[in-house]
């Protein structure tokens, strides 16, 4: 696979080098919104870059992706979803909303979980409705099904982005999506595709290849191919929305921070985008460098929109075992993250309830917690609130 020789340099040099090297990217003024009274919004203060409350506070998100309850439906515990929740997501979701407020999370991230990941068949659980989100009442963040390249995804051919279809499917998601939760003041905004396959594939995905040949990033011509590709994309996606909302954030994609990412996509989505996101695995120095390259390059504020670095396991075996999240990695990487001033907040790929396919989370599928590591979980993140506040 071909990678930037400008970023291997970059890379040798170090993060802290390389924002020095690297001219910054034009940072936009304001967001992309067009209303944002009574709404989340961003806004840097003293050199840092926040979210901002629809009350007028700074606020870091400090979030928990992946929250499915159908893990209480198998065959073996249903009794726990008939007898303790009475068949009812609104009862469920009051008890996620506890949970998660006395755990110290403030924010529900990305909510579909990996529920198959054969070969020719990986797929994600459906999205929550504006229903849900209301008896959740939390902030959340919400993701928008206008495309399909993700770097997991093996089912679906490449996106034609100057396609009368795409154009139209765009304004169905906007229109079916944005369209119900225009009002809505909990939501801080819209994800697009979880890691786009822009330049790279994965080996299950290797039969329809990236987005776009990394081999013509080699000319300038082809770098230029690529921008106005990446801009018709950012484009298309962006005027949809606000063609039905114009008052939330727009995240965009959530980029694989561990697999090429050429800067022309960058920086085609830029005007059309508030926050860059990515997704990032790896301890402390590993997000540091990689986040902290773009946030240094841009200026922009930049989400870890999902990362756990490390998996904990108690009880092993069968639907008794209790694998979680390193608590110990999530506490060293959330102290990285609040000194990198363009970082508003860390989504942890949690998952809230563990299935049999991810087999990590936070309850497992008998619905029980492991205390210790809630306790240090919820340490970490009240630690964090507290400096937010300060």
């Amino acid at each position: 696979m071909y990678t930037l020789s400008r970023r291997n340099f970059l890379n040798r040099a170090g993060a802290l080098t390389a924002a020095a090297l690297v001219p910054k990217v034009a940072q936009a003024a304001r967001s992309t919104q067009v209303n944002t009274r009574g709404f989340f919004t961003i806004a840097k203060r003293n050199g840092r870059w926040w979210l901002v409350t629809p009350e007028g506070k700074r606020f870091f998100s400090i979030g928990i992706n992946h929250i499915d309850s159908a893990t209480l439906r198998y065959t073996e515990n249903s009794h726990i979803w008939r007898d303790k929740y009475g068949n009812s997501m609104q009862k469920w979701l009051k008890q996620v909303r506890e949970d998660l407020r006395d755990w110290g999370f403030n924010t529900v991230g990305w909510v579909q979980e990996v529920v198959t990941r054969e070969v020719m068949n990986h797929r994600h659980s459906r999205n929550f409705t504006y229903e849900e989100y209301q008896w959740l009442d939390m902030p959340y963040c919400h993701m928008l099904p206008f495309v399909d390249f993700h770097q997991w995804e093996v089912e679906t051919i490449n996106p034609d982005f100057h396609s009368k279809g795409f154009e139209q499917w765009c304004d169905y998601v906007a229109r079916a999506h944005c369209g119900r939760l225009v009002d809505d003041s909990k939501l801080i905004g819209y994800f697009y595709c979880d890691c786009p396959t822009w330049v790279h594939i994965r080996k299950d995905n290797k039969w329809k290849g990236p987005l776009f040949d990394p081999a013509k990033l080699k000319s300038e011509a082809g770098r230029k191919e690529l921008k106005e590709l990446a801009g018709q994309y950012y484009k298309v996606t962006h005027d949809a929305i606000r063609r039905y909302d114009k008052n939330h954030l727009i995240f965009g994609d959530r980029y694989e921070a561990n697999a090429p990412l050429p800067e022309e996509v960058v920086r085609a989505a830029l005007p059309y985008v508030d926050i860059l996101s990515f997704q990032c695995f790896g301890n402390a120095d590993v997000v540091n460098e990689k986040l902290g390259y773009w946030g240094k390059l841009t200026d922009r504020p930049v989400l870890l929109a999902d990362s756990a670095g490390g998996t904990k396991a108690h009880d092993p075996g069968g639907p008794d075992e209790h694998r979680y999240p390193n608590p110990d990695v999530y506490g060293e990487v959330m102290r990285v993250l609040r000194d990198m001033p363009q970082c508003i907040g860390f989504h942890l790929c949690g998952a809230y309830l563990a299935n049999r396919v991810r087999r990590r989370g936070l309850r497992n599928e008998k619905d029980k917690i492991h205390a210790e590591a809630i306790d240090r979980f919820t340490k970490v993140n009240r630690e964090t609130s507290r400096w937010m506040r300060e």
